[in-house]
């Protein structure tokens, strides 16, 4: 059978830009050796997205990916070069950005966390995860149903446009306190309502209304700017933390490099439907090819993939795969001799990725 929920489970590969695909083919490594030992019945197809999919198709983001992406069960993104593209009208579409909007991913949860072996560089240890709205806020590509959310009136006046909806705000809430159930059932909300007084005045409304419904989760509310000091003072404070799509960007950054590097951060973007895995870090075109990136990010979102499957599935196996990938991640990071070089470690991605999945066994 070919539904969601039966036989195989269908990936859609998109290597991207840069580093992207030395670092996909070394998940993908980690990935066969995960379904050797658990039999996840993995099917893997390809597609060009990109600089590759520009010089072949003429658009960055051909109109035959996203249809690939509806009928996946999931996604591996690989970092993109978006910021170099040509503009839209030229093909140059942020394909991160195409996948968030058309499949509805509107919760991108980035976890950081400190690893044994590997200190945090704040002294305390690390353990939150930042649940990010990503359909909406000030991001120019998702604030406005035709044309961009910056405009220029005049050549010396810039303008941008925020939108912020309830509908927005009560499912990115709701994720967030789901998270929080399982975990350590505390959930903090960052803001600007000071400043911001009607846009995260209605976004403060709509958590608010979801934390009544969770009696059993602690609440609390931060201001941006304070929410940023209080991290490197001690993150170990914090586990969920909710927000709107700039606020988590930059916060999900700062808190993974506190945890101990951007590199290790992984990403994913779910839905109602789809999900997509995707490293939280750059395409890194200055390390393209020398076989020197860290794959820890990918390889990690791809376990987060896993487990959103599992749990949508039922299936205790992707759970099973999800936790022993993160587990072999840990073994082989808290090795100094198996890091690579951005870790002070010697081994390239290749033989980075196989000594977790060695680590698997």
């Amino acid at each position: 059978m070919t539904a969601k929920g039966y036989g195989r489970i269908s990936l859609l590969v998109l290597e991207g830009d840069g580093i992207g695909p030395e670092i996909t083919a070394a998940t993908l490594a980690v990935l066969a050796a995960a379904e050797r030992i658990f039999g996840l019945r993995l099917a893997f197809e390809h597609a060009a997205i990109g600089w590759a999919a520009h010089r072949e198709l003429g658009s960055t983001f051909p109109p035959g990916v996203l249809e690939k992406a509806l009928t996946a069960d999931g996604v591996v993104l690989g970092p993109v070069s978006h910021n170099e593209y040509p503009p839209r009208e030229q093909g140059g579409l942020n394909p991160s950005g195409e996948l968030r909007k058309q499949l509805d991913l509107y919760a991108n949860i980035r976890p950081a966390r400190s690893r044994e072996g590997f200190p945090p560089r704040c002294g305390k240890p690390v353990d939150l995860v930042i649940v990010r709205e990503n359909t909406e806020g000030f991001y120019a590509d998702r604030s406005m149903h035709l044309g961009s959310g910056e405009f220029m009136p005049t050549p010396d006046v810039a303008l941008a446009v925020r939108k912020i909806t309830r509908a927005g705000s009560l499912r990115i809430a709701e994720a967030a306190f789901k998270l929080a159930m399982q975990r350590r059932r505390k959930v903090t909300a960052v803001h600007k309502s000071n400043v911001l007084r009607v846009s995260d005045g209605l976004y403060l409304e709509c958590v608010r209304a979801v934390a009544v419904r969770y009696p059993d989760v602690a609440y609390e509310e931060r201001i941006i700017d304070a929410m940023a000091a209080l991290l490197v003072r001690d993150a170990s404070q914090f586990d969920v933390v909710v927000t709107t799509n700039m606020y988590g960007d930059i916060l999900s950054d700062e808190a993974s490099e506190i945890a101990g590097s951007l590199g290790l951060a992984a990403s994913l973007n779910a839905g109602s439907d789809h999900a997509v895995a995707q490293a939280q870090h750059g395409s890194a075109p200055d390390i393209a090819g020398k076989n020197i990136a860290n794959p820890s990010s990918l390889i990690g979102s791809v376990a987060m993939l896993l487990a959103w499957l599992g749990e949508r599935r039922d299936d205790p196996k992707l759970v099973q795969a999800a936790q022993a990938i993160e587990t072999a991640l840990d073994r082989v990071i808290a090795d100094p001799a198996s890091r690579t070089p951005d870790l002070g470690g010697p081994l390239g991605t290749d033989a980075f990725a196989a000594k977790v999945a060695q680590a698997l066994q």
